[in-house]
């Protein structure tokens, strides 16, 4: 024991070097991450968080560390790598962050043990509210995406599949749903995997069709689920608290029963028929009016709607439509995204008017 004790005495300025070296930069990681949950996220929560970990490192971080600080002989000073040299989004700036936090805590989680017996628990702890605190972020920029997503791609077989989706999403589409029936599960995993990477490469949404399965093996940002598929809670349990679970829902009984069950939005239809869900009968703008009166989740009307019927479906109280065939037949599916988004902030003038618009959809055919 008492060699061991000689060593550390030799060790000791190492060793704070170390604390202080790692205090600094997961001070300065959560403050980075605090900044955006404050100005950029307008999240007094999460920022408060960030600003007490903050705080509570602070009070580590003693005059006999900062004292052990030696900057001009420090050899990692000279270290870089071309990666830190540029970032390509916001959203990066925020990922490295948060892992150069969580690997200086871990450095002093474990170097704590050795300067005091109560900062290795300290933390640890820490470290595990940083990890709550980013899967949480993963949560709430899921679901403000959602929120803000008007228009809502459902995909169907076929040979244009990426090229569509990637014109659409060109043209301002947010939300992808991969829905394919009919293919085997090898294609269907790879289709899934390159829809995923095309969705994230325009900061859009990518939900897979029934198949909880395939959405984790593709790290989709969730799931939308029919009435006969796993039930939501089991979906949420196996995704992960931090991605979307949707459901369809046809009649009121269907919507008041998905949104208790902790649905994070739903679809509305079909609006219209279509030979999409060629099972089911229209519930028509009826049941869009009811949504727009009762619905507390975000939701998409969705069937058969298209440029000749999309005005009437927006007038009946949507803000949010999913459409197939309008834009998976469509020619030109940009200016066809467009035009629908277009759409979206006229029909809301107009509704806010109480104007009633003439009916006249443009022609992208």
């Amino acid at each position: 024991m008492g060699d061991l004790n000689h060593k550390t005495k030799l060790g000791q300025p190492a060793l704070y070097r170390i604390l202080d070296a790692n205090l600094d930069r997961a001070r300065e990681g959560i403050r980075t991450i605090e900044e955006w949950f404050r100005f950029g996220l307008d999240n007094s929560e999460m920022a408060a968080e960030c600003k007490n970990l903050r705080q509570q490192l602070a009070q580590w971080h003693s005059n006999e560390l900062r004292m052990s600080r030696d900057t001009t002989t420090d050899v990692g000073t000279q270290l870089s790598h071309p990666s830190e040299e540029n970032r390509e989004s916001l959203e990066q700036v925020i990922q490295v962050n948060f892992c150069r936090v969580e690997e200086a805590l871990r450095v002093l989680e474990e170097y704590g043990k050795v300067y005091h017996p109560n900062m290795g628990a300290a933390v640890k702890q820490m470290r595990y509210r940083v990890y709550t605190l980013e899967s949480n972020l993963l949560a709430y920029g899921r679901h403000q995406k959602l929120q803000r997503a008007n228009l809502y791609l459902v995909t169907s077989p076929s040979e244009r599949l990426m090229s569509v989706v990637e014109a659409a999403l060109q043209g301002g589409l947010k939300v992808v749903q991969y829905r394919d029936k009919d293919t085997d599960d090898h294609q269907r995993w790879k289709n899934a995997r390159q829809l995923c990477q095309l969705c994230h490469r325009y900061n859009a949404l990518f939900l897979v069709n029934d198949r909880v399965d395939i959405a984790i093996a593709v790290n989709a940002d969730g799931v939308h689920l029919g009435q006969q598929d796993l039930p939501i809670a089991v979906a949420k349990q196996l995704l992960g608290p931090q991605k979307i679970v949707g459901k369809s829902t046809t009649n009121p009984e269907e919507m008041k029963l998905a949104i208790a069950e902790g649905a994070d939005y739903i679809g509305v239809g079909p609006v219209y028929a279509t030979p999409t869900k060629p099972d089911k009968q229209a519930a028509g703008l009826e049941y869009v009016r009811h949504a727009t009166r009762h619905a507390s989740v975000p939701w998409f009307a969705i069937g058969g709607i298209n440029m000749n019927n999309f005005d009437d479906v927006l007038m009946a109280g949507a803000t949010r439509v999913a459409v197939v065939r309008s834009l998976m037949q469509a020619e030109q599916p940009t200016l066809v995204t467009q035009y629908f988004l277009s759409q979206f902030t006229r029909v809301q003038t107009l509704r806010d008017r109480q104007i009633v618009p003439e009916n006249t959809p443009a022609d992208f055919s």
